[in-house]
């Protein structure tokens, strides 16, 4: 059994010196069995590399360059590095989230500064080779906001759901060939919620986090159509948003009965309860997340890591496996200012 299989690997996105932060670029974690997380370095050098995505099938993955707008592939190098795979290419202002198309054909990349949505083609061996931008976002409601594109998620049909946190709309896309992105259709939410992060049920909902308002927001495509409405929203804390809260991830448990929503500002971990039948999620109870500004989180094998941006570590709680509920900090790693926690392929 090598070191990576006893060790399962994360990598870490982080803010450096250019935004602020004290990070050094992609680190590199293993998980042992007990939940411990064990340090392997900086696997590769890099300029805020703030999120992160994994190829679905290759020892390759694809970082956005917040501060220096650029997106880069890096391949595995030895047991816990990395070195660039091709040249880095040019994305908006601000590319905070890269997502990988499960089947490996593309990269779709959202930029908050300019709400740009872009689409890189990839080759066989996971390079990029093209890049195209997809119909630009206007505001639904007064004309006079700045589009804020945030988050892309590969829907299990094939199609594509990017967020806009600055128009309150998730826009969902097809995908063409040599051509990139061409809108199907939009979704709108109440103005100033903010749409930030969304992830997919096994029944085909969307659970999307609100930065702004603190909620969460389900969606469903209709049948026939094909297109998502707003079927149930609700608050993601069970004890209220408290003032200067932002929310940040959203992460289902594998089985799907529960949903973990983290609160910067208050710093917590907010568990949420998926009904069995009508997928309606229900506020349970909010835990502290260990740290300061929990921008991220992992569930994985039982373990739910939260990746504070402010404290600089990532705290790691067990998952009570009939309640979902987290128990006291297992484990606390230092790390510079992490912002993303992505399983290695």
């Amino acid at each position: 059994m090598t070191p990576s299989e006893n060790h399962p690997l994360i990598w870490t996105g982080s803010y450096t010196a250019d935004s602020g932060g004290n990070g050094a670029g992609i680190g590199a974690i293993s998980v042992a069995p007990d939940g411990t997380l064990i340090w392997r370095g900086t696997a590769a050098k890099a300029d805020s590399p703030s999120f992160l995505a994994a190829h679905p099938a290759l020892p390759v993955v694809y970082a956005v360059g917040e501060s220096v707008q650029s997106v880069q592939a890096y391949r595995r190098r030895g047991e816990f590095g990395l070195e660039a795979f091709g040249e880095p290419w040019p994305a908006g202002e601000a590319p905070c989230h890269v997502a990988v198309d499960p089947r490996s054909r593309f990269l779709v990349v959202a930029c908050w500064g300019d709400g740009q949505v872009l689409l890189y083609e990839l080759d066989d061996d996971g390079a990029i080779t093209a890049r195209f931008s997809a119909a630009p976002s206007a505001d639904p409601y007064d004309g006079g906001r700045p589009s804020r594109a945030h988050a892309g998620l590969m829907l299990a049909n094939g199609r594509v759901m990017t967020t806009d946190l600055g128009h309150d709309l998730l826009r969902v896309w097809q995908y063409l060939p040599e051509a990139g992105l061409s809108l199907d259709h939009e979704v709108l939410l109440p103005k100033d919620s903010g749409p930030r992060h969304p992830v997919q049920h096994a029944d085909g909902t969307v659970f999307v986090v609100s930065e702004y308002s603190i909620e969460v927001f389900a969606v469903r495509a209709a049948s026939g159509t094909g297109r998502f409405e707003l079927v149930g929203e609700g608050p993601a804390t069970a004890g209220g948003a408290q003032e200067g809260d932002s929310a940040a991830e959203i992460a289902l448990s594998p089985a799907g009965h529960h949903v973990y929503v983290g609160v910067r500002g208050s710093n917590r971990i907010c568990v949420l309860e998926v009904h069995a039948t009508s997928g309606q999620l229900r506020p349970v109870a909010d835990y502290p997340s260990g740290g300061d500004w929990p921008r991220h989180h992992l569930v994985r094998n039982g373990w739910l890591h939260v990746a504070h941006e402010r404290s600089h570590d990532v705290t790691t709680f067990r998952l009570d496996p009939e309640s979902g509920l987290p128990g006291d900090v297992r484990h606390r790693l230092v790390a510079g200012s992490p912002t993303a926690l992505v399983v290695a392929s």
